[in-house]
């Protein structure tokens, strides 16, 4: 396979202040990296304009990109009517960021979509990304959903009822083998359409659970007697069941050329975790 893709690191992975976890990248040889833009120092209000022209400058002298911005707003997404007014300016706060510090993409969680488009909830969340969608459209860039609460399937039916791009596809695998269960590489041509973005994540399900059951019990913070431990297991990539590849084969087959962006949640041993990952993937990509 030729040199189809950038390689990329979320940037808090490293679990290091934001300028040496940019050295951490620079020395990881990978192409961008990804930032939290959602609270802290990385969030809009918090960031002022010579602030932001900073912060792009040591990127760029690092001799990195920006791949995306994560605005995920936690909660249950955009699934609660009351709370779309605040979360949607402030989405557009993030994605003007985004544009200010060189990407046109921000990932998002927007809750988990109903199989049906009769539930109430269908409507709620369809009202809000089209908002979303006509944002991002109007300067060119967009809200990519990730992928895990739902089957491709189920996705990709909500995403073409927006009838616009702006809200596309964070591509995130390992949530698709550990959570819905479904096919990361049937996924890949289910949604080639909108996949703009990914992550490069790898884990294995240890049981079969409602999708809906897990992402509520992060949108509530844990609250109940759940064992995520018991249901899915994340692990350094080629260690789990995603295909790497078959699934960077399909992307390839497709016409995706970004990012496979490095994401390691819970590593005991981030950086070195993070090292052999690029080299995975550096090695998969020259084959």
């Amino acid at each position: 396979m030729t040199k189809a893709f950038s390689i990329g690191i979320i940037a808090d992975s490293f679990r290091l202040p934001f300028e040496e976890a940019i050295e951490k990248a620079r020395l990881s040889g990978v192409d961008g990296i990804q930032l939290y833009a959602t609270s802290g120092r990385m969030a809009p209000e918090n960031l002022s304009v010579e602030q932001r022209r900073e912060i792009r400058r040591r990127i760029e002298d690092a001799g990195l990109r920006i791949s995306a911005l994560c605005g995920d707003l936690g909660g249950h997404g955009f699934a609660v009517a009351s709370d779309n007014a605040a979360k949607i300016e402030r989405s557009q706060r993030i994605i003007d960021l985004a544009m200010e510090l060189g990407t046109n993409i921000v990932t998002t969680h927007i809750g988990v979509v109903p199989a049906s488009p009769s539930h109430d909830r269908y409507k709620i969340m369809q009202e809000a990304c089209y908002s979303l969608a006509t944002y991002a459209d109007s300067l060119g860039a967009y809200f990519a959903v990730e992928t895990g609460p739902e089957p491709a399937t189920t996705l990709k039916g909500f995403l073409d009822s927006l009838g616009c791009k702006g809200v596309a596809v964070n591509l995130d695998p390992a949530n698709l083998v550990m959570v819905t269960g479904d096919d990361p590489v049937q996924a890949v041509y289910t949604l080639q359409d909108y996949i703009v973005h990914t992550h490069a994540k790898d884990g294995r399900m240890l049981r079969q659970t409602d999708p809906e059951q897990i992402y509520n019990f992060f949108a509530e913070g844990g609250i109940g007697d759940l064992r995520l431990d018991e249901y899915f297991l994340e692990t350094p990539l080629g260690n789990g069941d995603v295909p790497f590849p078959a699934y960077l084969h399909a992307l390839h087959d497709v016409g995706y050329n970004g990012f496979l962006t490095i994401e390691r949640e819970v590593a005991a041993r981030p950086e070195q975790d993070i090292r052999d990952a690029v080299d995975y993937l550096s090695d998969l990509i020259r084959r």
